[in-house]
């Protein structure tokens, strides 16, 4: 899974992958990942805006299961 940020201010438009790892250490293994829980502690490292979205992507490389599975 990736996430990235993107600033939504409007001069800006910013975008960021963020680290998975590092946002794990900063909150907590345990802390609740989606949007609405953590967008408000974000800010954009270019313009300092608050105004984050967050676009997750799950990874689609192949991993060889289909081959193995006769697909």
């Amino acid at each position: 899974m990736a996430v990235t940020a993107h600033c939504q201010t409007a001069p800006c438009h910013h975008r960021q992958v963020l680290d998975l790892v590092k946002l794990r250490d900063r909150f907590g293994p345990d802390a609740p990942a989606m949007e609405w829980d953590f967008k408000s502690k974000l800010k954009c490292s270019r313009c300092g805006g608050n105004k984050v979205g967050l676009i997750y992507t799950p990874d689609t490389s192949p991993t060889g299961y289909g081959k193995a599975k006769g697909g």
